[in-house]
């Protein structure tokens, strides 16, 4: 058995527990956040046999796509606050980082 931990953008979240639902797949949901940005994630676990990974991660994959966001960086410096004025850069945010873990024992009570 493998644990799937997928951290996923909340914007992709919905579209990525749909499609897991749609092929039955059982998971939980957990409210994360993180990243450069600290915007919302949500973070999926998912409890497969060893043959289901490269689905789940392919259903994931589907999903959760990357795109391109303004972020204003403030340099740093040593001025008062509020006397420069940020510069806007494109950073990538989205898509899905995947871990896949080995479940030595998994029991449903």
């Amino acid at each position: 058995m493998k644990l799937v931990i997928a951290v996923v953008q909340h914007k992709d979240h919905r579209k990525v527990t749909d499609a897991l639902l749609e092929k039955r797949y059982q998971f939980t949901t957990v409210a994360s956040t993180g990243g450069l940005l600290r915007e919302g994630n949500v973070t999926v676990l998912i409890g497969v046999e060893a043959e289901q990974v490269e689905d789940v991660i392919g259903v994931i994959a589907a999903h959760s796509k990357t795109r391109e966001q303004l972020v204003n960086v403030f340099p740093p410096t040593i001025e008062p606050i509020g006397t420069c004025i940020p510069s806007p850069v494109k950073v990538q945010v989205g898509g899905a980082t995947v871990f896949v873990l080995d479940v030595e024992r998994f029991e449903k009570l």
